[in-house]
């Protein structure tokens, strides 16, 4: 575990892609999508890695995912 987490903050930047429409999906769960600056289906942008951001994108992970 604690090899994950020296992963997780040595990189200093993490890729989240958008990788599912939000139709349908609560007014909140659009809000974060968009706040990330996201406009576009299967866009994939560059955020620092910090837990706030991971935090973000496990709101609404079945919107988000973090590319490797």
């Amino acid at each position: 575990m604690a090899n994950n987490e020296e992963k997780q903050n040595s990189g200093g930047r993490i890729k989240i892609q958008y990788y599912k429409s939000m139709i349908g999906y609560s007014k909140k769960q659009k809000a974060i999508v968009k706040g990330l600056g996201i406009t576009k289906l299967n866009q994939t942008v560059e955020r620092p890695d910090n837990p706030s951001m991971r935090g973000i994108v496990e709101k609404v992970p079945h919107l988000l995912r973090i590319v490797e």
